[in-house]
């Protein structure tokens, strides 16, 4: 139930039974916008994604002798066909061609786990798997945030929703190992970014003050203090006098 709760809106527990729930959006997408040639190329790894890890989840089912890995196996072979169907939607409606089978790399981790025995198979089965997401992920979110394309645009949200819940499954399974995960790259400017924080506006805004010629903080400080005790001590003789 809290895994169910977790996954939400899209619940691996529907999802093992075959009611398998699209993400909602608020998108009425019709197509309209400009594709971009990483629009196209986004259209066509969401159905690479499908073409193996559908069959690497039928063999999770299979060939495991975990229940845990039979189940997330299950849930994920099922989501995927579910979001490989809105994929060839899309690009049938933008004129995107698909592939029809996996690439070199997906291949050989297909072939890998074919090899495997059920002492082998979950840990290949895992790692593979939460490595793809991984990288995936961000790409996601890049093309969900920059297409012009409605329908591009609504594809991205409902894949985000599938990846995070593949990606929380696999984690679920306890056999991720995250110290071989690749790390994120060192920010170029620790702690900038389009909002800055309190202590660079405090410094932008002393910057802007020297910049003015003639001006000097110390005096503007003093100034002010002064108007301040003036202002009190006006106060103070109108109430005095009442």
């Amino acid at each position: 139930m809290i895994l169910t709760f977790l996954l939400a809106p899209v619940s691996p527990a529907h999802a093992a039974g075959g009611d398998i729930p699209v993400p909602q959006s608020s998108f009425n997408a019709k197509g309209s916008g400009s594709v971009s040639p990483a629009d196209a190329d986004f259209v066509i790894k969401v159905r690479l994604a499908g073409l193996w890890e559908i069959p690497a989840s039928n063999m999770a089912q299979e060939k495991s002798d975990d229940p845990r890995i039979v189940n997330i196996g299950k849930a994920i072979g099922a989501q995927h066909v579910v979001l490989d169907k809105l994929d060839r939607e899309v690009a049938k409606k933008l004129n995107i061609d698909l592939p029809s089978e996996p690439n070199g790399d997906q291949q050989s981790w297909l072939a890998e786990m074919r090899n495997a025995n059920a002492t082998t198979f979950d840990q290949i089965y895992i790692d593979r798997l939460r490595a793809a997401h991984g990288k995936i992920f961000p790409a996601i979110a890049t093309i969900r945030a920059s297409t012009r394309n409605d329908s591009v645009r609504q594809l991205a949200q409902q894949t985000n929703q599938f990846v995070l819940t593949h990606i929380t499954l696999l984690e679920s399974s306890g056999l991720v190992s995250y110290g071989d995960l690749p790390t994120a790259p060192a920010p170029a400017n620790p702690g900038a970014g389009p909002v800055p924080v309190d202590g660079q506006m405090i410094a932008a805004a002393h910057s802007s003050t020297n910049a003015i010629p003639g001006v000097n903080t110390t005096v503007i400080l003093i100034v002010l203090a002064a108007a301040l005790v003036a202002g009190v001590i006006t106060t103070m003789r109108i109430f005095r006098a009442r």
